[in-house]
């Protein structure tokens, strides 16, 4: 059996090879990222008479650079192990000298399957890349947007610091279509009133009535004529306020058609994930992007332990930790999903939401109870996944008494 260890870099991949025993084969090569590169790959792998069935290659999943080269090994019908570079990081830490090279990292990684050998190999079908390469791309957008409204509240607090104390949600229709047009208060209060009114009514497609338009508008005159708000270089702000308005527009108009392409794919997607409370369409989209074929893993902890929410432990002789923090070491994407659904699950879901009371009266920190709220959803998610039966809340009747 032989054991190809690659080592994958931005522009250049490093391949080296190990027998059964660990000794290096042949002196490794380095290739490129791209057609020429492969074909001397292929040529490295023929000229030792590496072979599907004799043979098994491991590379680091580093970044989105090993996509091309699994994709091509796969081709060829090779057993193809992509892992965690943490893994090769560990046996990395054995050696006392700090020595890094491209040749020793393709060997460490070749040690590592060849002492840790995988049973088979998972490979997303290509409706679960779709999945996933739209979930995290949706995830890139929306914090596009939540980063660009941070920076229109900078600048608002500066030059019209009262402003905010007017809408509920200052990147509502309504008040979106006003600071597009009139972002400064010299700008509102050179504005006749009626066509204020008629602005914000039209904005909000009728749902605000003339009178609360009325209502709004004279409370606008009247902070826009006692704002505290700088005067100096008010024409940039303005021009930056309108400019990032814009921005928030058009990524909203992309999430919009992220969305739509997601929920056609989950369409597709039989499973009863989202009858899950706190799980929504989105959020059962990310699981199912992140994790792919459920049955990969055996136990609910094989999940909890993928998305990094199992705690670290911390030992050494007689002393346990006893304050163990997430170990935030398996998919950020699908953490986040579980986190998020969690929180919601901790007001919305009756059996949740006890568990989540409970523990907030034993004086549990509130991130504490809904870390505990995350793994008791990963073990719904991955009942309601494996058995394909539809979530039906259980009351734990211990905690009502308490």
């Amino acid at each position: 059996m032989f054991f190809v260890g690659i080592d994958i870099g931005k522009r250049h991949h490093e391949a080296a090879i190990i027998d059964e025993l660990g000794h290096p084969v042949g002196k490794s090569i380095r290739f490129s990222n791209s057609k020429a590169g492969s074909e001397k790959l292929l040529e490295f792998i023929n000229k030792h008479e590496l072979l599907p069935d004799n043979t098994l290659i491991g590379l680091e999943a580093t970044g989105h650079y090993w996509l091309s080269v699994f994709s091509f090994l796969l081709d060829l019908e090779f057993n193809v192990v992509p892992f965690n570079p943490i893994q090769s990081d560990s046996l990395r830490n054995f050696y006392i000298r700090k020595t890094k090279t491209d040749t020793i990292d393709a060997v460490l990684i070749a040690q590592v399957i060849r002492m840790d050998l995988p049973d088979q190999t998972y490979v997303p079908s290509e409706n679960i890349v779709r999945l996933k390469q739209l979930t995290r791309f949706r995830y890139s957008i929306v914090d596009q947007i939540s980063d660009i409204k941070r920076k229109v509240i900078a600048s608002l607090d500066q030059v019209f610091p009262e402003y905010e104390t007017l809408f509920s949600d200052m990147f509502g229709k309504s008040s979106t279509q006003l600071l597009l047009q009139s972002p400064l208060p010299e700008d509102l209060l050179e504005i006749d009133s009626q066509k204020l009114v008629e602005l914000l009514n039209q904005a909000s497609n009728g749902r605000l009535s003339l009178e609360k338009s009325t209502g709004k508008v004279l409370k606008l005159k009247e902070l826009a004529e006692d704002s505290f708000g700088i005067k100096v270089a008010s024409d940039v702000y303005k021009l930056q306020i309108q400019l990032l308005l814009q921005q928030i527009l058009l990524l909203e108009n992309q999430l919009e058609m992220v969305e739509a392409e997601i929920a056609a794919l989950i369409a597709m997607n039989d499973n009863h994930l989202t009858t899950i409370i706190g799980v929504g369409p989105i959020t059962a989209a990310v699981i199912i992007a992140e994790v792919g074929d459920i049955h990969r893993f055996e136990r609910p902890n094989q999940l909890l332990a993928f998305a990094g929410l199992d705690a670290s432990v911390h030992q050494s002789g007689d002393f346990l930790g006893t304050r163990n923090k997430l170990s935030k070491r398996g998919s950020p994407y699908l953490r986040r999903a579980i986190w998020q659904a969690a929180f919601v699950a901790s007001n919305k879901d009756p059996a949740l939401s006890l568990y989540y009371q409970s523990l907030r009266k034993r004086g549990k920190h509130h991130g504490t109870a809904i870390g505990a709220v995350c793994r008791k959803l990963v073990n719904i998610i991955f009942a309601v996944w494996t058995n394909d039966k539809p979530y039906e809340p259980h009351i734990n009747r211990d905690l009502l008494d308490q």
